[in-house]
């Protein structure tokens, strides 16, 4: 032996060095806590100082002779040398290989069964989390430990996961941990998915479903910081479309120009593309095809503004019959095929007579003005079609707008037209209004969710108004703050503008989220004709929704929304935050809006939050304590015989909101009980529209539908007056807890 090289000597003390189990163990030790004292390693060991020091003094100081450990003399600690960890490395090695668990099988995500190994941990912690390799190890090897001892013979990716997740949070590395949660769905409500009895939801939705909860997650907790992230989750704020956030746009306001002079131009070589249309079957069929090919791009609604204006020149010299063929097979293929909400706007009478004409094969040689008479029957034929179709079962999709300025009021033809959509309003409720009788407003759209689209951003209508749309929306919880500020008016505002910002920022990642990952999810919007790209995506409006304006106004006053205490602090919020946003507005963007919208999501589930929080007795809301909600809608509930008396509290409590219009806003006025005449809502229509403050509205009907006899009645009913079935007996309402 004495005469072995100095490198195979030095190699032999190092294995004697591991040969003893407790010198082993202090090794291990170190490993693990990175850095124990001489009493801590003691401890850690279970060894007497007075009985054990000479033993444990004997075997460290060999372990310091191998240059396995190292001392820091003014930290008095000891540290494992990267011999040391290399060695223990070895050790760890050899021991698998003859003492190999048996059983430990691991099925993992790419639907395999593999061997367990810890070190796929280590590679994944660093490669998922950015874990520094060190701590890696140590993770990897602390759950293996853990395995091991639980004596599981079958494993899944998932709960290695679970495990791993659970010693980063023990060890206090809750961002790593964070980093690499796994989302998904439980099984539990997979399963409830998979069984659900909604009919609505086929094997495409479940699916969807299933996919946006998965997106949601990520976007939690990959893509949000930590504070907007929590607002979500406990309430404070509600980020609509969560599932969507970071792929698709809210909403869509279409120009069918465009389409009628490129014709549609698709990436995907198996699909076809469609040249320019040459007559009105070829025009309807572009719009179903860019409604369809946009369904898989946008979150919520689509809406073709001027609907019958830029389809006018393809009818002329086509027989009234053949017209309304085309028209009635377009809507029903609409109501059965879009996977989106979908709306029809039609402007009566014509508003762009100076535009000229994309007229068959995509020339652009007339004006639309020249083709007055035949949008205004196309207009008439929609709603002539949407009324037949809903002679038994309100046909609610598509939406219908109406489009209304002040030469519409007088104006024979035009006037004949709102008369029939009255009609078809006071039997199904159908239509919505939008009141463009101001000259200044006579080129803004809306949505049918209420949304406006007005030319503030750039003073042209066309660049501000068509190809653009709603980025997103957020909803802002106002009872949630008015229980939190504790009667302080100043924290009350402090907390709105806080929450404000938190809705900003949100819509700011998504804008940003949009413009990166844009190109790849919204190949069609995104397509360009001749450098021009379609969609305007930097046009694009951001909404902050107000939830439970009303009952947080109450709340906080303690007295009834009407009286005058109320009313100032409506007053003093609605200023606040108006200040605030102007004071924002350029960090966030021009078209950034607080609103009253209706949102059914947004006002059940924070309402839902806010109860289960401070129990139902504190929280002031709507419904019932089995359906609560906070109010996201103006509804007027009104009969017959009160057409007239309604104006006045219409447009006072219109008056009231006025300031949070810029961005959108909806009036629902309930029809109750007996039917109404069409003149009648005609009337209330032009009185309303006298005053400016009602932009946007409709007529909401109950129709209780039987599936048996196929019959309706207005109402809710639970059992058919015909037939007497409970079980096919359906009620219709387009708005529920808003």
């Amino acid at each position: 032996m004495v005469n072995q090289p100095p490198l195979r000597a030095r190699g032999v003390k190092v294995l004697k060095a591991v040969s003893s189990p407790l010198r082993l163990q202090i090794l291990n030790l170190l490993f693990d806590k990175s850095a124990l004292s001489y009493t801590e390693l003691m401890n850690q060991l279970k060894m007497n100082p007075s009985r054990d020091a000479g033993r444990f003094a004997y075997h460290l100081k060999f372990l310091l002779k191998a240059d396995l450990v190292e001392a820091d003399v003014e930290a008095k600690k000891y540290y494992l040398t990267d011999l040391g960890k290399m060695v223990l490395d070895v050790a760890d090695r050899v021991e698998k290989k003859a003492v190999k668990p048996r059983g430990m099988v691991v099925r993992t995500s790419h639907l395999t069964l593999e061997e367990f190994d810890a070190n796929k941990i280590a590679n994944s912690l660093i490669k998922e989390a950015k874990v520094p390799a060190e701590l890696a190890q140590k993770a990897a090897k602390e759950a293996e430990k853990r395995l091991i001892k639980s004596k599981t013979k079958y494993l899944t990716t998932s709960l290695i996961r679970e495990v791993v997740n659970g010693i980063l949070v023990e060890k206090g590395y809750e961002e790593y941990r964070n980093k690499l949660t796994r989302v998904g769905m439980p099984i539990h409500e997979v399963t409830a998915l998979i069984e659900s009895k909604d009919s609505a939801l086929d094997s495409n939705a479940t699916i969807s479903k299933a996919g946006q909860t998965v997106l949601g997650e990520y976007t939690l907790l990959n893509i949000f910081p930590r504070d907007i992230a929590d607002a979500h989750l406990s309430g404070a704020i509600h980020i609509d479309g969560l599932g969507t956030w970071i792929l698709k746009p809210n909403e869509v306001i279409h120009d069918l120009r465009y389409f009628f002079q490129h014709g549609v131009k698709l990436d995907n070589p198996l699909q076809v593309a469609m040249d320019a249309p040459s007559d009105l079957k070829s025009a309807l069929s572009i719009a179903f095809n860019v409604i369809l090919h946009t369904s898989k791009e946008t979150n919520r609604t689509q809406t073709f503004n001027y609907f019958n204006v830029f389809l006018a020149p393809y009818i002329r010299g086509n027989e009234v019959a053949k017209i309304k063929e085309n028209l009635r097979l377009f809507i029903q293929n609409l109501n059965q095929h879009a996977e989106a909400t979908l709306a029809l706007e039609l402007s009566i009478p014509q508003l762009t007579a100076q535009k000229e004409a994309v007229g068959p094969h995509g020339k652009a040689n007339v004006k639309y003005g020249d083709f007055t008479k035949e949008s205004q029957l196309i207009a008439s034929l929609v709603v002539d079609i949407f009324a037949e179709e809903s002679a038994c079962k309100p046909l609610l999709s598509p939406k219908l707008v109406i489009k209304i300025n002040s030469v519409a009021l007088i104006d024979e033809n035009a006037k004949a037209i709102l008369l029939k959509a009255h009609q078809l309003a006071a039997k199904s409720g159908i239509p919505y209004f939008a009141n463009l009788t101001k000259k200044e407003n006579e080129n803004q759209a809306f949505s049918s969710s209420g949304v406006k689209f007005a030319p503030d951003l750039t003073g042209d209508w066309e660049t501000d108004t068509l190809r653009t749309g709603c980025l997103g929306c957020v909803t802002i919880n106002l009872p949630r703050i008015a229980l939190e500020c504790e009667k302080d008016k100043n924290k009350f505002y402090e907390l709105m503008r806080e929450r404000f910002e938190l809705a900003a920022r949100a819509l700011g990642i998504k804008s940003n989220a949009l413009k990166q990952f844009g190109k790849n999810f919204m190949p069609f919007l995104l397509q360009k004709a001749d450098g021009d790209t379609y969609f305007r995506l930097e046009n694009c409006s951001r909404i902050i929704n107000l939830a439970g304006l009303r009952e947080a106004i109450e709340a906080f006053t303690e007295k009834s929304v009407n009286s005058e205490e109320s009313r100032k602090f409506a007053e003093e919020t609605i200023a606040n935050l108006l200040a605030f946003r102007q004071k924002i507005g350029r960090k966030y963007g021009k078209r950034l809006y607080p609103v009253i919208l209706g949102s059914s999501e947004a006002s059940e589930r924070l309402a839902q939050l806010d109860i289960e929080r401070y129990g139902v007795a504190k929280v002031k809301f709507s419904g019932t304590r089995d359906k609560p909600y906070y109010s996201t809608a103006k509804r007027f509930q009104v009969k017959a015989a009160e057409l007239l008396s309604i104006q006045t509290e219409m447009l006072e409590t219109a008056q009231r909101w006025k300031a949070l219009n810029a961005g959108g806003n909806l009036s629902i006025i309930e029809l109750e009980g007996a039917e109404y005449k069409p003149e009648a809502l005609l009337n209330l229509t032009e009185r309303l529209m006298e005053n400016q403050s009602i932009e946007f509205f409709t007529y909401n009907r109950l129709i209780s539908f039987c599936d048996n006899c196929k019959k309706n009645w207005f109402g809710t009913l639970h059992k058919c007056p015909s037939c007497g079935s409970m079980s096919t007996l359906t009620t219709f309402d387009r708005f529920t807890s808003t």
